[in-house]
C-alpha cells in the first residue's frame, strides 16, 4: 500500500522551470443555510487559448490549498469545498510538454503518484467535496471531479474526455478505478477506450450527465449559482443524489469480465496488439472490479510510469504535435492573401465520389454547387444521393430544418457545361484514366472563367499530364481526398511545375474551409500515402508470389501496428484498384516496386479473405490460396519484416531527397491522417529509426536525436 504523504516529490521541481502554473485561488461563499463553502478556482492567468493544465508546481499548490482547507474544516470554519475553473475551462489535464520532458521512469512514477496524492485529498477534507465542471475538461480535468464526492456540469461545456489512450497513456490519476465504479464498466469502456480510439471523440455536457459522470447539469447563464445552491442542498439534505449507473453485484459477477473481453477482442481486431496503452487501460479496468482504491491507484502509478518511459509515448507526442501544430501551418503554403474567392463550385461527375465532394463543399463552404455527368439520369442519381444524405443529417439532429432546406437549394445538376461559367472552383471525379481526365478538363475549360481553379482528385496519375491539353495549366492543382470523403481528415494538394501561387493558395485555403488538413506534395507517382502503401503492398505480394503463405505475410506486418493487415487493406480499396496502383508504381520505379500477376488473378477471382455473413474475417479463402500456389522461395516473417522496414526507409528517404514533401514530419502527417498509421508509432519515420531500418537503408536516421523513450 502506497502512502503518498511520505514520498519526496522534490525531484519533480526540474520539470517546473518554465511551467505555466495553474494557481488555486480560494474564496469563502456564504450559503443560504448559514454554512460556508470554500470555492477553489483554478486559473493559469492566460486566456481561453491556453487551458489550465497540471504540471508539478500546479499540483503542489493545489495540494497545499486542499491541506489548508482540511485544517479549516477541522476547526469548523467551512462546511464544504468546491473546485471550479477559469471562464469556459476547468482543466485540460497534465501538461503534455512536461510529460514529454520526464527523464526517467522513477520520475515518471512520481508524477503519477503526485497526481493521485493531490486529487485524492478531496476525499479526506473532512467535509463534502464538489467539482463544478464549468467548461472544457480533459484527462486530469476529468479525474479531478472523479476524485470529488459530487459533480455538476455546465450545459455548454464543449468537450469532456479521457483521451489518454489516444496519446499512448492511460488515465493515471484515478480514472480507471473511479469511473467504472461510478458509471459502470460499459460506460467506462466507452469513455476510456472506445471514444479515444474513434479519432479522439469527446463527450458533450449532456452526454456526461446522461452517463452519470455529473450529478447535475445546469444552464451556463446561472451555472455557478445553481451549483452552489445544489451544494447547499446536499449539505442540508434537501438534494438527494442517486447513482443509477453505479455497478451492482450482478454487474460485477456477470457483466464486467465479459465487457472487458469484448473490448479487448475489438481493440485487437482493429489495432492489432502493438499499441500498449489500450491494453494497459483494459488491465486496469479489469482490476477495478474487485481491487481496492489504494491497490488500483498503485497499479495506475506503475502502468503510467511504464508508458511514459516507453517509446510509444514519445512517438505519440510527436504525432500529436504534428496534427495539432504542423498541420495548422502547412510547409510550403503560399500567402493566404493570394487565394481566390470561391463563390460557386462545379463538380464534374455524379457518381459516389463526386456526390460526396458536392455534399462536403456545400456543407462547409455554403455556396452553390453544380454537378454534371454524361446524361440526366446520372445527374439525377447524384442529386438524389446528396439530398438523401442531407435528410440523414437532419434526421440525426446534425443540422436544422432551415439549414437542410438551404443546402438542398444550393445544389443543382446539369448536362450543360455552360452552367459552369460562373464557377470559381471546378473539381473532377471521373474514371481514373489519363485520356478521360485530359479531355474532361479541355472540354470544360472553354466554358469557365480564365481565373477559375481546376482541381483533380487523381490518386495515381500525373497531374501535370492531366493538364497537358489545357490552355492555362497554371490553374490546375491536385486535390486528392481519401475515402470516405466526409471522415478522412487529409487532402494531398499536388503542385505541378506549372501550378501558380494563387492556385496553390486557393487550394490550401479551400482545404482549411473544408475542415481538412492539407499537405503540399510534388507531382510524383502515388504522391505520399499511396506511394508508401504501394511499397507495403508490393513487398507483401512479392512475398506471396515467392511462395509465402498469406498468414505468414500477415503476421510479418503486425509489428508495424497498422489498423488493418495488407490483404484486408487490398480488399478495402478493391483488388483491381490495388493491382493498378502496383502496376503504376512498378512502371515508374521498376527496380523498387513489384508488379504482381497473382494480384491480377486474385482481382479477377474477387477475394483473398474468407468472411462470415457479418463480414468478419475468418481466415484466408481456399480458392485464393490455390491461385497463389507455385512460388518456390518462401520467406520467414522476420525476413519479410526486415525487407519491408528497409524498403520503406529507403523509399521515404528517396522521397525526401526528391523533395516530394518538405520534411519527414510531412510524410508522417500524411500517413497518420491518410492511412491511419497509429499515433503510438508516431507515423512511419520514428518507427523506422527505432528498429534500425534507417541506418541500414541509408546510413543515418530521419530524426536527430531519434524519437525514443527514456527507458529506466
Amino acid at each position: 500500500m502506497t502512502d503518498y504523504s511520505t514520498i519526496d516529490f522534490s525531484e519533480l521541481a526540474s520539470l517546473s522551470d518554465d511551467e505555466v502554473v495553474t494557481r488555486s485561488f480560494v474564496r469563502d461563499v456564504p450559503l443560504a443555510s448559514g454554512k460556508v463553502l470554500a470555492l477553489v478556482t483554478l486559473d493559469n492567468g492566460r486566456d481561453h487559448t491556453r487551458p489550465n493544465t497540471f504540471g508539478p508546481a500546479s499540483l503542489l499548490e493545489l495540494g497545499a490549498t486542499y491541506d489548508a482547507l482540511a485544517e479549516r474544516a477541522a476547526r469548523g470554519e467551512i462546511h464544504a469545498v468546491a473546485t471550479t475553473g477559469k471562464p469556459f475551462i476547468l482543466a485540460a489535464g497534465a501538461d503534455l510538454s512536461k510529460i514529454a520532458e520526464i527523464p526517467t521512469r522513477d520520475i515518471a512514477k512520481k508524477m503519477a503518484q503526485l497526481g493521485h496524492h493531490v486529487l485524492s485529498k478531496q476525499a479526506t477534507l473532512g467535509v463534502p467535496s464538489f467539482v463544478f465542471i464549468n467548461g472544457l475538461a480533459l484527462g486530469g480535468g476529468i479525474e479531478l471531479p472523479l476524485n470529488a464526492d459530487y459533480r455538476t456540469v455546465d450545459a455548454s461545456a464543449p468537450a469532456l474526455a479521457l483521451p489518454e489512450v489516444f496519446l499512448g497513456l492511460i488515465p493515471g490519476w484515478g480514472g480507471t478505478y473511479l469511473l467504472p465504479n461510478l458509471v459502470g464498466i460499459e460506460n467506462a469502456l466507452k469513455v476510456i477506450i472506445e471514444n479515444p480510439l474513434k479519432q479522439n471523440r469527446t463527450l458533450k455536457a449532456q452526454d456526461a450527465f446522461d452517463l452519470g459522470i455529473a450529478d447535475r447539469i445546469f444552464p451556463s447563464v446561472n451555472f455557478l449559482e445553481d451549483s452552489i445552491r445544489f451544494a447547499d442542498g446536499v449539505l442540508s439534505g434537501t438534494e438527494k443524489v442517486e447513482r443509477k449507473h453505479a455497478p451492482g453485484k450482478l454487474e460485477r459477477l456477470a457483466k464486467w469480465d465479459i465487457a472487458i473481453k469484448i473490448a479487448r477482442d475489438t481493440v485487437s481486431s482493429r489495432l492489432g496488439t502493438v499499441p500498449a496503452s489500450p491494453f494497459a487501460a483494459l488491465d486496469l479496468l479489469k482490476a477495478a472490479k474487485s481491487g481496492s482504491k489504494e491497490e488500483c491507484f498503485a497499479l495506475e502509478d506503475d502502468a503510467l510510469a511504464d508508458l511514459i518511459a516507453g517509446d510509444q509515448l514519445q512517438a505519440s507526442i510527436y504525432a500529436f504535435n504534428l496534427v495539432q501544430k504542423r498541420a495548422k501551418r502547412p510547409a510550403g503554403a503560399p500567402d493566404k492573401a493570394l487565394a481566390k474567392r470561391v463563390t460557386k463550385v462545379g463538380v464534374i461527375g455524379a457518381g459516389l465520389m463526386a456526390s460526396q465532394f458536392a455534399l462536403l463543399f456545400v456543407r462547409r463552404l455554403q455556396v452553390p454547387v453544380v454537378i454534371t455527368d454524361l446524361d440526366q439520369a446520372r445527374v439525377d442519381k447524384g442529386l438524389d444521393y446528396i439530398r438523401t444524405e442531407i435528410g440523414g443529417l437532419l434526421g440525426k439532429g446534425r443540422i436544422s430544418s432551415d439549414e437542410a432546406n438551404r443546402l438542398t437549394a444550393l445544389v443543382s445538376g446539369t448536362t450543360d457545361k455552360a452552367d459552369f461559367a460562373d464557377c470559381d472552383w471546378v473539381i473532377e471525379a471521373v474514371f481514373e484514366e489519363l485520356s478521360i481526365k485530359q479531355d474532361v478538363f479541355a472540354d470544360v475549360e472553354q466554358y469557365i472563367s480564365p481565373t477559375a481553379v481546376l482541381a483533380t482528385n487523381t490518386s495515381s496519375l500525373s497531374v501535370e499530364q492531366i493538364g497537358a491539353k489545357l490552355a492555362n495549366p497554371e490553374r490546375l492543382v491536385g486535390f486528392h481526398f481519401f475515402n470516405p470523403v466526409a471522415v478522412m481528415p487529409l487532402i494531398e494538394v499536388v503542385k505541378t511545375p506549372q501550378t501558380d501561387d494563387a492556385t496553390l493558395s486557393t487550394a490550401m485555403v479551400t482545404a482549411a474551409k473544408l475542415r481538412k488538413n492539407a499537405v503540399i506534395t510534388a507531382d510524383t507517382p502515388g504522391f505520399v500515402v499511396n506511394r508508401v502503401l504501394a511499397k507495403v503492398l508490393g513487398e507483401t505480394m512479392h512475398a506471396v508470389d515467392s511462395g509465402t503463405p498469406f498468414a505468414v505475410v500477415d503476421e510479418a506486418v503486425k509489428p508495424f501496428g497498422l489498423p488493418m493487415g495488407p490483404f484486408e487493406l487490398l480488399e478495402l480499396v478493391g483488388l483491381k484498384v490495388g493491382a493498378h496502383v502496383l502496376d503504376t508504381h512498378h512502371a515508374a520505379f521498376p527496380d523498387r516496386f513489384f508488379a504482381s500477376e497473382n494480384l491480377h488473378k486474385l482481382a479477377d477471382y474477387g477475394k483473398i479473405l474468407d468472411k462470415d455473413a457479418k463480414g468478419k474475417v475468418k481466415g484466408f479463402d481456399k480458392g485464393a490460396e490455390k491461385i497463389v500456389k507455385g512460388g518456390t522461395s518462401p520467406m520467414t516473417a522476420e525476413e519479410i519484416r526486415t525487407r519491408l522496414q528497409d524498403g520503406l526507409a529507403d523509399e521515404i528517404h528517396r522521397m525526401l531527397e526528391d523533395d516530394v514533401v518538405h520534411a519527414a514530419e510531412d510524410i508522417d502527417l500524411c500517413m497518420i491522417l491518410g492511412a491511419g498509421w497509429p499515433f503510438q508509432m508516431g507515423g512511419a519515420t520514428p518507427y523506422l529509426d527505432r528498429v534500425g531500418a534507417s541506418e541500414r537503408a541509408f546510413g543515418d536516421t530521419f530524426h536527430h536525436p531519434r524519437i525514443v523513450g527514456v527507458g529506466a
